[in-house]
């Protein structure tokens, strides 16, 4: 296919030899496969904020260092300059992510390094070499889905320990393999420390994958990991190989309403954009 142009510049470069096809377009990014060599990967083309539709940004970007003070100042007034070091701090936000998962045990796809807001990476594939499906495409028996949702309490875990929260986890953002989930798209990943909302995006990240395996080993969704999890993490006891048990004391402290309403507002904008973003993704060229 014709390169698109804001490949060219990897191409210009020798990072990549041929566009193959596009394999997906998003809301957030455009994602093509391509040869390097003998090698296939993707090539992750991210959009302009403006064309951009990722709800609450600034919300998961909240706590977010910016080692530059200028770059930071600038950020903050919101002037073209700031606009545009926004933008590459929200793209280079991924590729910190994935290398600071893959250090810390996750199953996460490798990067060969990002260029003019392209992020070129592995291309996660099944056994016959074809791309891996997305999980909420994967139907498994109760003992899988017991494993896999295992694995992933564990993967969760050890994100938390590297500080970092995915922030928008589900079903249509972990890929499977021949050896299992592999999560992908983490531009929005949440500073566990640092961020407001992080206890409430890593419960909803927990909960979506307990909805999810729940379906096919139906116990699960007695399980009560998240507040384990975040329990042992606020007392400074959580370890990357935590042996987690899925019971948790019940909170029982007075909810504000309006708070229980916003998210459950929230929860079904979520629900929405997630539904929408695999819409978009099954759409022919």
């Amino acid at each position: 296919m014709k390169t698109p142009k804001r490949i060219q510049p990897l191409v210009d470069d020798g990072l990549v030899d041929e566009v193959l096809s596009r394999l997906m377009s998003g809301k957030e990014a455009d994602v093509f496969v391509v040869r390097c060599g003998d090698e296939i990967r993707c090539a992750k083309v991210y959009k302009d904020a403006v064309k951009r539709s990722f709800k609450k940004a600034a919300q998961y970007q909240e706590g977010r260092k910016v080692r530059n003070t200028r770059r930071a100042r600038a950020m903050e007034k919101g002037s073209k300059f700031g606009r545009e070091q926004q933008e590459k701090v929200w793209q280079s936000a991924e590729v910190d992510a994935l290398r600071r998962l893959a250090d810390a045990g996750v199953r996460v796809p490798r990067t060969y390094g990002m260029l003019e807001g392209v992020l070129l990476m592995e291309l996660v594939t099944d056994g016959d070499g074809e791309v891996a499906p997305r999980l909420g495409e994967v139907v498994m028996d109760a003992e899988q889905a017991r494993e896999d949702h295992t694995l992933m309490m564990r993967f969760i875990v050890r994100m938390l320990c590297a500080g970092l929260i995915h922030g928008d986890l589900s079903e249509f953002n972990v890929l499977v393999d021949e050896e299992g989930p592999v999560i992908i798209d983490l531009p929005q990943a949440v500073d566990a420390a640092a961020n407001n909302n992080a206890r409430a995006m890593l419960e909803r990240d927990v909960n979506n994958m307990r909805r999810y395996y729940s379906l096919f080993a139906p116990e699960l969704a007695n399980t009560r990991y998240a507040q384990e999890i975040w329990d042992l993490y606020e007392a400074g006891e959580l370890t990357p190989d935590t042996e987690l048990s899925g019971d948790a004391e019940e909170d029982t402290h007075e909810a504000d309403v309006d708070d229980v309403l916003a998210e459950i507002k929230a929860a079904f904008e979520e629900e929405e954009e997630r539904r929408q973003r695999l819409r978009d993704a099954e759409q022919p060229d």
